[in-house]
């Protein structure tokens, strides 16, 4: 969780229908959300929350450029910030990836999305997971580097969730003779 610096907070709020209400509510509540219109100054692509956070961590590990990243803890969801007017873009780059695209909702022009306050804490149904830190640079990159380790954390997500019907809990994988020490030797990992 993080919370956003001052100009962070100045280009956030800079995209409300009145700017100075939203700087107003967060003087007062810094942990207060707020509805916010996406389209003009960013779009937001929600994933389901353990795409999304799998996502969130191999784009961070990576160092792959990425922007603001929101929580809706409530929604389960992860919510990435693009430039504004890239769902073509990422739309084309996430069919590159993979002949069966994920799913995952883009909110552009015409949509609102509630972000967390500045200071959100612990527990509060938004949080950060990248707040912005100052107007976000808008690139290619961001869009290109969220749609291949989407895909890519969607595969892994799959993955992990076959494994777990095949050895579920309370179940031991098969091992082959080869496998099995000798009387008396204990079994190397």
């Amino acid at each position: 969780m993080q919370m956003m610096t001052k100009r962070g907070l100045q280009w956030l709020s800079a995209t409300a229908d009145a700017p100075e209400d939203c700087r107003t509510k967060w003087a007062q509540d810094p942990r207060s959300p707020y509805a916010l219109p996406a389209g003009h100054y960013f779009d937001v692509v929600a994933i389901e929350q353990r795409i999304g956070l799998e996502t969130f961590e191999q784009l961070d590990r990576r160092g792959m450029p990425m922007g603001p990243v929101m929580a809706d803890w409530g929604a389960q969801l992860i919510g990435f910030f693009l430039p504004s007017k890239s769902q073509r873009a990422f739309d084309r780059m996430v069919g590159e990836e993979t002949r069966e695209a994920p799913n995952y909702r883009y909110l552009a022009e015409g949509s609102t999305v509630v972000v967390p306050g500045p200071m959100p804490l612990s527990g509060d149904r938004y949080t950060w997971l990248r707040a912005p830190m100052r107007r976000p640079e808008v690139t290619p990159a961001r869009t290109a580097a969220l749609a291949a380790m989407f895909v890519a954390a969607a595969s892994v997500v799959a993955r992990a969730d076959r494994y777990g019907e095949e050895y579920g809990p309370g179940t031991t994988p098969v091992w082959n003779e080869c496998d099995e020490p000798e009387q008396g030797q204990a079994r190397a990992w």
